[in-house]
């Protein structure tokens, strides 16, 4: 039992993902710093006065739970879109060119599909001679890359 947890955590594919979260991590703590010290303040000064930041007070003056801060909400777009940017860019180009190198398609665009004309599923691959959700024998393709109407 200990000797297939062992080789359950050992399997590579796990390590490449442990290894993504941590670098994950990483760049998220440095991209939250990047969005509240640089870019929040920015945000702020664009609205100009002595404001709390770009939105609206909607009850109490100065009553942070009524506030409707849009400032805030603009930080985390801009820091979603740099922390998936650098995820793409610094973990899964490189894993990409990686299995590659190893004869594995990582990532890769699904295959040709078709429709069962039974259940109208549209996930059946191109080759399926049997519908996956009816189990009804599937007509013979026609060409590669087509798909029935």
């Amino acid at each position: 039992m200990l000797r297939g947890f062992k080789n359950f955590l050992m399997r590579g594919d796990l390590i490449t993902i442990a290894l993504g979260l941590v670098i994950a991590l990483a760049f998220s703590t440095l991209i939250k710093a990047f969005t509240d010290f640089v870019i929040n303040p920015i945000v702020s000064r664009l609205q100009g006065g002595k404001s709390a930041g770009l939105g609206w007070q909607l009850g109490d003056e100065g009553n942070k739970a009524t506030y409707l801060d849009i400032g805030q909400f603009v930080s985390a777009l801009i820091y979603f879109i740099i922390f998936m940017a650098v995820i793409y860019f610094a973990i899964v180009v490189p894993y990409k060119h990686y299995q590659a190198r190893r004869g594995v398609k990582a990532f890769a665009e699904p295959g040709p599909v078709k429709t069962c004309p039974a259940c109208l599923s549209e996930d059946l691959p191109e080759a399926a001679s049997r519908c996956l959700h009816c189990a009804t024998e599937q007509p013979p393709t026609t060409g590669v890359g087509t798909r029935p109407a």
